[in-house]
């Protein structure tokens, strides 16, 4: 399953790609006093700093295999221009989400898709409600599957092999669903992924740090290396229908031109991630499991992560859920596993985001000790790394953690700026008033001050 973890600390949906009968998968705008919703406008994709090697070695296991291991008979991809349509109850800001992603695959990754109204489009989002999604799976939060182009027509064929993707030898048709009772943020980040998904690789890697193929869930958006990915999945010089060797045999080559810089890079060659160690982290970050056997899962992760000897953000990211594990009994000890996760991330190349997660996390600490300048640096290191990779939520939450700090150093009218600006990202974010309203309340309650006055 695909991208069905809670991502961090944010508390999003998930995604995730289905083979065998499954589909592929991710975890409401009202009238309100808050300032208006802010939007992302000109994407900030970080260029390529990988090896061709590593690049070649990635290709191979995202294109060929599902991400239940099992291996693909044969490369497939749409041949000819790409359509997509948008179809239901869709919210205000996802037309102008999916105009903005449809550019980038045109302009970053060379691909011919366009959006239409016809109803014969080859890829068809459809808006619906959570409930509808989860009716078919439980746990996600949206999903694509080959072959049909509406819920009813899922409804029908969700058993037979017409919607399997291990069996399918070409695309021509499918289907993402969406939900249309979610934050903007969420549903764009669905499109980014599904629609990846719909017409490139199917796998997710977790060894990879600056990818949406990654059940992390760190990224939202489809990034730098992303783009790269899909541009040489579709290059000329493969096509649809191809064998496993066939393409292996053409991506150096391509990879070479694509990205001439990787030719002269290192290597990293990072360690394959044994399923024992996936299965853990899914416990202790998935829904469903107690709080006793989230703990043990997350302590066979981390057992798992030491006898590999990780250095990465692996290591990093283990650590990490073990504190959000550990936060609401031991307040110590996760903060403890937040710092040791710091350290993996920081060793490893673009795992920045990564950091900005720990700094939230670090700079709350920091407000509830009466610490207003640690949480001041934290933050300010993060809040363009935030923006930068279009997390709104992850924004909106350092600006208000920055706002309080601020506050704090009797900085009253610059902390004011601060959350002001902070309430228009947290529209995007979080979604609803009460979601925005209850993360201010929730962030709030951790100045002393306010605690001291009685005024939360």
């Amino acid at each position: 399953m695909r991208r069905f973890l809670l991502p961090l600390y944010l508390l999003l949906g998930a995604c995730m790609p289905v083979s065998q009968s499954e589909p592929a998968t991710r975890a409401a705008f009202v009238d309100s006093s808050l300032p208006a919703m802010k939007v992302f406008s000109v994407p900030r994709p970080q260029p390529v700093r990988s090896s061709n090697a590593d690049l070649s070695r990635d290709f191979m296991e995202l294109a060929m295999a599902l991400e239940s291991g099992r291996e693909l008979e044969v490369f497939t991809r749409f041949e000819g221009p790409i359509t997509v349509r948008l179809t239901g109850s869709v919210q205000p800001s996802v037309p102008s989400d999916l105009d903005r992603l449809l550019h980038r695959l045109r302009t970053e990754a060379g691909i011919d898709i366009r959006s239409t109204a016809a109803p014969d489009a080859n890829i068809t989002i459809n808006a619906v409600s959570r409930a509808d999604i989860q009716r078919f799976l439980p746990q996600a939060a949206c999903f694509v599957v080959p072959n049909v182009s509406t819920l009813s027509e899922y409804r029908q064929a969700r058993r037979s092999a017409r919607v399997n993707w291990a069996r399918i030898t070409t695309r021509t048709r499918l289907a993402i669903f969406l939900p249309n009772d979610s934050s903007p943020q969420e549903a764009r980040d669905c499109m980014h992924e599904e629609l990846a998904q719909a017409i490139g690789p199917l796998n997710d890697l977790y060894r990879l740090p600056d990818s949406v193929f990654n059940d992390d869930n760190v990224h939202t958006v489809l990034t730098g290396y992303d783009m790269l990915i899909l541009r040489a999945y579709y290059d000329p010089a493969l096509r649809n229908g191809m064998s496993r060797s066939e393409v292996m045999g053409r991506i150096p080559g391509i990879l070479a031109r694509l990205n001439p810089e990787g030719e002269f890079l290192p290597a990293r060659r990072a360690a394959r991630t044994p399923r024992p160690w996936i299965d853990a982290i899914q416990t202790a970050l998935g829904p469903g499991a107690s709080p006793i056997a989230r703990r043990a899962a997350a302590t066979e992760a981390l057992s798992i992560a030491s006898a590999m000897g990780w250095e990465d953000h692996r290591r990093g990211f283990t650590h990490y859920a073990m504190g959000r594990i550990l936060q609401g009994t031991d307040p110590e000890a996760a903060r403890a596993q937040f710092l040791e996760a710091d350290l993996y991330f920081a060793r490893t190349p673009h795992a920045e985001l990564h950091r900005a997660y720990v700094a939230s996390q670090l700079a709350a600490y920091a407000l509830t000790e009466n610490d207003p300048e640690a949480a001041i640096h934290l933050t300010g290191v993060s809040i363009d790394l935030a923006a930068r990779h279009e997390n709104a939520a992850l924004l909106s939450t350092l600006l208000m953690l920055r706002a309080e700090a601020l506050d704090l150093a009797g900085r009253v009218s610059a902390g004011t700026d601060v959350r002001l600006d902070s309430l228009g990202w947290a529209r995007y974010g979080f979604g609803s008033d009460w979601s925005v309203r209850a993360k201010l309340r929730e962030i709030s309650s951790l100045n002393p001050l306010k605690r001291a006055r009685g005024s939360l």
